[in-house]
């Protein structure tokens, strides 16, 4: 009889779409401690998913490659997602256009303090030119960070790394900053999530409002096309 949970184990292990399941039911459990804690944004779904898996692969001893291999259907659906944000920006398309001559200058800033803060943090500490350069699209989403990490000299696995952990700590810190600071205009707090959290800060926004959803939205998506062009732009100055 002891042998029967392992069997159904070694089962379950060999079966790449347990991963799945795994990964879907520790975001539903992340989902239902968040709102038991009164949507407190220091309880994210996104970190506590990702801290809830860490833990029960690191108890079961799975590589990441396993575990990938039945979890990369929610890696694929990341690019539909993105794609879907579009619709409530279209609905909203008459509000963003009334805010444009506010919202341009504000994303202009918000990044090119992303990327200066950057690398003055990266020259502070006396990092190498790649690590530098790994740090500039830090506030972009994934994928645009890696392209533009490799495009400029930076390494991509990392940039992706610390794209995921900005994300996180933007879409956990940020809310309670602005609360902090009286900012409640949807429109401000959206930009802001979108401009420093990209993907991770976005989905916090959309748990606030739609319309803080959108603004976030939009400043994810300007933000990813400054960065590559800043980014650009210093590394020509640079040399």
């Amino acid at each position: 009889m002891s042998l029967e949970p392992l069997a159904f184990w070694v089962y379950l292990e060999r079966n790449p779409l347990i991963w799945l399941l795994v990964t879907l039911s520790a975001f539903v459990l992340a989902q239902w401690l968040h709102r038991s804690a009164r949507y407190s944004p220091w309880l994210n779904p996104v970190a506590t998913t990702v801290c809830l898996l860490v833990l029960f692969l690191s108890l079961t001893g799975v590589s990441y490659e396993d575990y990938f291999a039945g979890a990369q259907f929610i890696h694929v659906m990341l690019g539909p997602a993105v794609v879907c944000m579009a619709l409530p920006m279209w609905q909203s398309r008459q509000s963003l256009r009334r805010s444009l001559p506010a919202l341009l200058p504000a994303l202009l800033a918000g990044s090119l303090v992303s990327v200066l803060s950057a690398l003055g943090l990266a020259w502070l500490f006396g990092l190498d030119r790649s690590l530098l350069l790994t740090l500039v699209p830090k506030s972009v989403t994934a994928p645009v960070a890696m392209g533009i990490a490799q495009d400029i000299g930076g390494i991509p696995e990392l940039a992706a790394v610390i794209c995921a952990v900005t994300g996180i700590f933007g879409a956990v810190l940020s809310l309670p900053l602005m609360q902090r600071l009286r900012i409640r205009d949807r429109r401000a707090r959206g930009l802001a999530l979108g401009v420093n959290a990209h993907g991770i800060g976005t989905a916090a926004a959309f748990q606030q409002h739609v319309v803080t959803g959108v603004y976030s939205s939009i400043g994810m998506a300007m933000n990813a096309v400054l960065t590559a062009v800043l980014a650009g732009t210093l590394l020509l100055i640079w040399l």
